[in-house]
């Protein structure tokens, strides 16, 4: 599950997830740099320094000791190249996770195909028994990536998204 860095990385069929690390940065800013990425989160696309600061402070944990910050780029083995990413902040034995593709990407199965294999590999560690995701009401291809990875909605809202779980409450 974790390494003494940080999350061990973990594959699906063509995507290895791997830890992010500051020099994703670069690549991981022509990923992302797209404005509709944010349509439903709010913000825009982050520079490549930007994200670098970003990853800094996520690579360097969260300040909270009972909380981790679990961070992992995801790369097309076919491409050979970084598509998005996954992350999931740990307290206890729930992770809250969430994914993003980038639109280059979208349409193939590579959001789904990451959040179940995120979601297999909180949960076979025998740590995570709660994964939770926040998904926007408008947001459909996010809600099928929640349901795909075996979350169901609550009808619980947070920050007008719904919370969607998987495991014990």
């Amino acid at each position: 599950m974790t390494t003494n860095n940080g999350p061990a990385p973990f594959s699906t069929d063509r995507l290895d997830a791997l830890p992010l690390r500051v020099a994703h940065a670069e690549e991981m800013a022509a990923v992302l740099d797209d404005p509709g990425l944010h349509a439903f989160t709010g913000g825009a696309p982050e520079s490549a320094g930007e994200l670098r600061a970003r990853y800094e402070r996520q690579t360097a944990g969260s300040p909270d000791p009972a909380e981790r910050w679990w961070n992992w780029v995801l790369g097309a083995r076919d491409e050979n190249r970084l598509v998005g990413y996954v992350q999931a902040t740990v307290r206890g034995t729930r992770a809250e996770i969430a994914w993003v593709t980038g639109t280059a990407w979208q349409g193939r199965g590579y959001a789904k195909e990451a959040a179940r294999g995120l979601v297999a590999h909180l949960l076979g560690g025998g740590e995570v028994r709660t994964v939770i995701a926040h998904v926007h009401p408008g947001h459909a291809a996010s809600a099928a990536v929640a349901a795909a990875a075996g979350l169901a909605p609550t009808g619980e809202r947070e920050d007008g998204e719904e919370r969607w779980r998987l495991g014990a409450g």
